[in-house]
């Protein structure tokens, strides 16, 4: 990731400024995608004299926000203080300026980078144009942490394809729901609000057509104050209701099926030729959908797991169901995992693993 390596000379005041790069860039989660979160801090003898964070997909980047965030008794400083970012400043025009210029028309003699950024129009154009501007530029710091932030981000573009989250909550012997339409329960009230949270981190939220249609989920966040995920449902020949909760205007909606390509408001029937998962991720990276979590069913989650498309499996496992009933429908078998986390709340444990292959943190 960084490509600048021999500029690096890493001091604690650096890491102690980049972790707040990092804790402000957090704020913009679930608002910012398929932009990246970015936090940025203006330094003047060790006093910070301004700070922002990317906000908004479309609005001004956290360079600019941490810019307009100075005192006016210390804008005076600017041009003898030194900006940290977590995320290496852009250097073309998208829907904002390029922060390269703005960090060199400010004449900010010092720049403390989190890690470059692989985005083709970036790609260390940023730190080359600041270096041609005579400003110095520090590199890597915190790179670990300043990556795994926009693991999304990267994924994305460095692997042409969503960053893919698989979830389900299945019962303390394994199963994850009924063959009949009666709804099975299984995680608690706390955990169901995560669940919430998880939706609101992700750009889209994905399941098939015998989930949608028996669960009718409404696949939204509904406590959160973020923007809502684009619901994305499997629908070959439009069996789903449209008085279905995926259906209603509380969301955007891509339709996926065989049948119709239009647009009515929040609702977008998108025609699909080629029905397998590498065709279907390769459409989803054309509609620049940076993530996605996968909510079910268990043949959809299979699907995912037999062709290793995915990034996270999250399982949620309540202890105290130990289900006997005859028709239930199994979870899937985990594949090759390596456990990153484990947590309990109240009678539900969450796993999140990962690829086996993935390098251990």
């Amino acid at each position: 990731m960084n490509i600048f390596a021999p500029l690096m000379n890493i001091s604690e005041t650096d890491i102690v400024y980049m972790y707040r790069c990092l804790e402000l860039a957090q704020r913009g989660r679930g608002m910012v995608a398929p932009n990246p979160m970015v936090g940025a801090v203006l330094v003047y003898d060790n006093r910070i004299i301004g700070e922002g964070y990317h906000e908004v997909y479309g609005k001004a980047h956290a360079e600019v926000n941490c810019i307009r965030s100075v005192a006016d008794n210390d804008k005076q400083l600017i041009s003898s203080s030194t900006l940290y970012v977590s995320l290496e400043p852009c250097a073309h025009y998208g829907k904002t300026p390029p922060c390269a210029d703005l960090i060199i028309e400010q004449k900010i003699p010092k720049v403390v980078i989190g890690c470059t950024d692989s985005f083709d129009q970036v790609n260390g154009k940023g730190v080359e144009k600041l270096l041609a501007a005579g400003i110095e530029v520090i590199i890597g710091v915190l790179e670990k942490e300043a990556v795994d932030l926009n693991k999304r981000f990267f994924t994305f573009h460095q692997k042409k394809c969503p960053y893919i989250i698989l979830k389900w909550a299945q019962t303390a012997d394994a199963l994850i729901g009924r063959e009949s339409n009666e709804r099975l329960m299984i995680s608690g009230a706390a955990t169901q609000l995560l669940v919430h949270q998880w939706r609101s981190d992700e750009q889209a939220i994905l399941v098939g057509t015998n989930t949608a249609i028996k669960d009718n989920p409404q696949l939204t966040d509904r406590y959160f104050n973020r923007r809502q995920p684009i619901r994305i449902v499997l629908d070959k020949t439009l069996k789903i209701p449209s008085g279905h909760y995926v259906m209603n205007a509380t969301a955007i909606t891509y339709i996926m099926n065989e049948m119709v390509e239009k647009k009515e408001g929040h609702l977008h029937w998108i025609k699909i030729k080629d029905w397998s998962l590498q065709s279907l991720l390769k459409k989803w990276y054309e509609l620049n959908i940076q993530s996605i979590m996968v909510e079910g069913g268990a043949a959809l989650l299979n699907d995912f797991i037999r062709q290793k498309c995915w990034d996270e499996i999250r399982v949620i496992e309540n202890k105290n169901i130990n289900t006997t009933i005859k028709d239930g429908i199994r979870a899937p078998v985990l594949p090759g995992v390596r456990l990153q986390s484990s947590i309990s709340i109240e009678d539900d444990k969450i796993n999140t693993y990962v690829p086996l292959e993935k390098q251990a943190e």
